[in-house]
């Protein structure tokens, strides 16, 4: 994980000078993962220098819809979110837990734990709703009793440049969830990049000694309380543009207390259960496990893979599946990630990135869906008292 807390230092990088930071991150030992072109999309994967880097491309999104087109600057990080989060490189979709082999004997087995090298990975160009995802997702797999080594490791090797949002997509709505556009903390170093014409540099803040260190490595000078105001104004500006929203006012008893709502048989006539939503979500962490047997019966293997809820065999039990319908796993996914995820983390599992948004192919609108719901809830709260009014 990031090293300890320090006093927040400002600084000033040009744009000619952020290769530097790649190089010492290189030095470091470690392998660089950020935004890339591929595929017609923004991806995060392995790179090596600030020309991999999705440079003057941006993205537009909308329910159903995302494409990417060029920008009229030569901006680094002038796009919003792709289909991949960071979730992927600390938890694998596919991860091989264990291997064992028979004895000659017949009579015993060898059992050998998976014992893969994980690199030390930086991850560059994290958002601060990807950034509130990976909190989320250390309280499910290390804030419990029961840790997960195999994410443990991944996590403890990680560096974290967060880019600060300087423009929000047709599909954001991270205010709403408390989650944006300004990443506050968790972050070793944050870049605000500033375009202003015929200057290109970036604004960055220390979040920890590591970050400290990999400041002062590179070409900087102190940042005026003038470039530190520009740099909080761009992110002001992206709230304020945010293409969704979500009124998030008591939802856990608003969604429990509509299980029934007419509005589930309505979004399961448009949904194809095809579980997209699950895997472009940042938070999502729902597993299957698989073991595997070679012809001859003396080698098995133990893997886990993602799964979703949306798939019928996800709640699989002697004699059928619980939720057989789609209505009724279209419902299980938003009513845990919006409400009894609180119950079980403390916090909603919605950091409104709008992934599920724009990669659903019918476009359903998860924050449609609640303003529909609310919009018609028989519940009315005034002053100190609440009662239900009756439904027309």
């Amino acid at each position: 994980m990031t090293a300890a807390s320090i006093t927040r230092t400002y600084a000033v990088v040009e744009r000619q000078h952020i290769q530097q930071l790649f190089e010492v991150l290189s030095t470091h030992g470690y392998q660089l993962i950020g935004p890339t072109v591929r595929d017609c999309a923004i991806m995060y994967d392995v790179i090596t220098s600030v020309d991999d880097l999705p440079i003057g491309y941006t993205d537009e999104q909308r329910e159903g819809y995302y494409r990417l087109k060029k920008r009229d600057d030569e901006a680094l990080f002038g796009y919003n979110v792709g289909p991949h989060s960071w979730k992927r490189f600390l938890h694998p979709p596919v991860l091989r837990l264990w291997r064992a082999r028979r004895e000659h004997t017949g009579t015993s087995f060898q059992i050998t734990p998976e014992l893969s090298e994980v690199p030390k990975r930086a991850f560059i160009g994290v958002r601060s709703c990807d950034l509130h995802a990976i909190f989320i997702q250390d309280r499910v797999f290390l804030g419990d009793r029961y840790v997960d080594p195999a994410y443990q490791e991944r996590r403890n090797n990680i560096c974290i440049i967060a880019v600060q949002c300087g423009q929000a997509g047709g599909t954001c709505f991270c205010t709403s969830m408390q989650t944006g556009p300004r990443a506050s903390h968790g972050f070793d170093l944050a870049l605000t990049e500033v375009l202003t014409p015929p200057r290109h540099y970036f604004v960055a803040e220390t979040g920890t000694a590591l970050g400290a260190e990999l400041l002062e490595a590179i070409d900087h000078v102190e940042a005026s309380e003038e470039a530190i105001q520009q740099a909080y104004a761009l992110t002001e500006q992206a709230s304020q543009q945010m293409g969704k929203t979500m009124d998030t006012t008591d939802i856990k008893d608003l969604l429990s207390r509509n299980l029934e709502h007419p509005q589930w048989e309505n979004v399961a006539t448009r949904c194809l259960t095809c579980g997209n939503c699950t895997m472009v979500c940042p938070t999502c962490f729902c597993t299957s496990v698989e073991d595997t047997t070679d012809v001859t019966g003396t080698q098995a293997e133990r893997w886990r893979t993602w799964d979703s809820c949306f798939s019928q065999d996800f709640s699989y039990l002697h004699g059928g599946s619980v939720r057989s319908s789609a209505k009724s796993r279209y419902r299980q996914w938003m009513t845990h990630k919006l409400g009894t995820w609180i119950d079980q983390f403390g916090s909603s599992g919605c950091v409104g990135c709008g992934r599920c948004i724009t990669w659903c192919p019918v476009g359903i609108d998860i924050t449609a869906e609640v303003r529909a719901i609310r919009a018609s809830d028989s519940f009315v709260r005034k002053g100190d008292e609440d009662y239900e009014h009756p439904t027309p």
